[in-house]
């Protein structure tokens, strides 16, 4: 029905011996469509399904012109393994096709790994940097502040000589991290040594984000969490397609906004013109050279983003050169216009299905799985060296433990924040009715 509704969507259903469920994908045709005006960079994972046959829900998600989640497709396998995540990405590669710039950020699971390596072995497979961050702060335990001090700066810096700088004062800092960083591949977590444009997309959060946006309805039976999974986006399509019609501006909001940040900036700094195409840019203490003609800039962001940078708009203020001639397509309002151009549409109620008799008739049975003793885990279990939020006593107001379990003395007259007892402050006696109205003696 999905597909009749919303034609050139894709549903594919396989099913094992004995018509028992074993994996679903879904691609509307919506986003299919919209895919082509996006970034081809796609975020992968895959979360916990809580329903009684539990299972993990698959996602690829990319980023629109606004930096808004774009969904790709979803999927419902059995679990993380090498053979679930195969099928998966075989379906996203023969809807979405593998584009020679193709770049896939996930975390490291090894499944992914393998998957990714089987079914895109052109496209360049990244690494999400917090989660690698993660695994670092638990193989050094002593040197987390360290790490975070360091690392995050030495993934994100875009200049080679910069790297070289950080990468040495973090190794400096966290002795062994060198060594483990680079047997993962320094250009699996860095932006500078990546062979494919990454853009400024270094994490999987916009994947997390869905997880947490579905956490509910991932309790639900899996027709009930394919039929939530469409209105969500039914109405995610419909709230951007208003936003854009909206939109004035040659670039996204996000862009306009991003731009002009940086038009700020560059108007502190000296343009020396070398020829009609080049230039040297003087940023404080240090010198860029800028070439219009070739759309770089040595501070390497102009050319990896594909968005001017501080430097190309210093020059672009000094000269008759626009801005906007040097952001890519991707950036522009008439591709965040298509990217939403699709329309997914409801499905109307069961009882007005014509359901085929061949699909009638098939009888369609769960999948073979264990059943557990105890109660169905609700919450996920935390990642490596992911630190998760410890619950506050709402009697003492400490952190580490909840009022069920509260030990701790309370003062009988508590004290104010200003340190002033209760006890201490003024009383005011009632006033007796009879004494309301009485005259005061002269």
């Amino acid at each position: 029905m999905l597909m009749d509704t919303n034609p050139g969507s894709v549903v594919n259903l396989e099913v094992s011996n004995g018509n028992r469920f074993q994996y679903l994908f879904i691609a509307f045709a919506a986003s299919i469509h919209g895919f082509s005006y996006c970034r081809p960079v796609i975020s992968i994972d895959a979360t916990h399904l809580k329903g009684k046959y539990r299972g993990v829900l698959f996602t690829a998600v990319c980023h629109d012109a606004n930096q808004q989640i774009f969904p790709l497709a979803f999927g419902v396998g059995d679990s993380e393994n090498d053979a679930s995540w195969s099928w998966f990405l075989h379906r996203v590669k023969s809807v979405f096709g593998s584009n020679p710039a193709l770049v896939i950020v996930s975390d490291r699971h090894r499944s992914i790994n393998n998957a990714v390596q089987e079914v895109f072995p052109q496209a360049f497979h990244g690494i999400c940097m917090y989660h690698l961050l993660n695994n670092l702060k638990t193989k050094f335990r002593n040197k987390t502040k360290e790490l975070e001090q360091h690392y995050i700066r030495t993934a994100k810096t875009y200049n080679l000589q910069d790297f070289h700088v950080l990468f040495y004062t973090l190794s400096s800092a966290v002795p062994g991290v060198k060594e483990y960083l680079e047997a993962v591949g320094l250009h699996r977590w860095t932006r500078s040594h990546a062979p494919s444009r990454r853009y400024n997309i270094m994490t999987t959060n916009i994947s997390e984000s869905l997880n947490a946006v579905l956490v509910k309805v991932r309790e639900l039976p899996i027709t009930a969490l394919v039929n939530e999974i469409r209105l969500l986006c039914q109405k995610w399509f419909h709230e951007r397609r208003t936003k854009v019609a909206g939109c004035t501006t040659m670039m996204s909001k996000d862009v306009e906004m991003k731009l002009e940040g940086r038009k700020d900036r560059a108007q502190a700094m000296g343009v020396i013109c070398a020829d009609q195409y080049t230039f040297d840019v003087v940023d404080g203490d240090r010198n860029y050279c800028v070439d219009m003609a070739l759309w770089t800039c040595t501070c390497r962001k102009f050319q990896l983003d594909q968005l001017p940078c501080d430097h190309v708009l210093a020059v672009v203020r000094k000269t008759p050169y626009e801005a906007y001639d040097f952001c890519s397509l991707y950036y522009t309002r008439e591709f965040w216009h298509e990217t939403y151009r699709g329309v997914i549409n409801p499905i109307p109620h069961i009882s007005s299905w014509t359901t085929p008799q061949q699909i009638s008739e098939f009888e369609l049975q769960p999948p073979d799985v264990r059943t557990v003793a105890g109660r169905r885990r609700k919450r996920r279990l935390p990642s490596m060296g992911e630190e998760l939020p410890t619950p506050k006593c709402s009697r003492c107001k400490e952190r580490g433990h909840n009022r069920a379990t509260c030990q701790n003395p309370i003062a009988l007259h508590p004290t104010d924040e200003a340190g002033c007892s209760s006890s201490n402050l003024p009383t005011h006696q009632p006033i007796h009715p009879s004494d309301q109205h009485s005259t005061p003696q002269l």
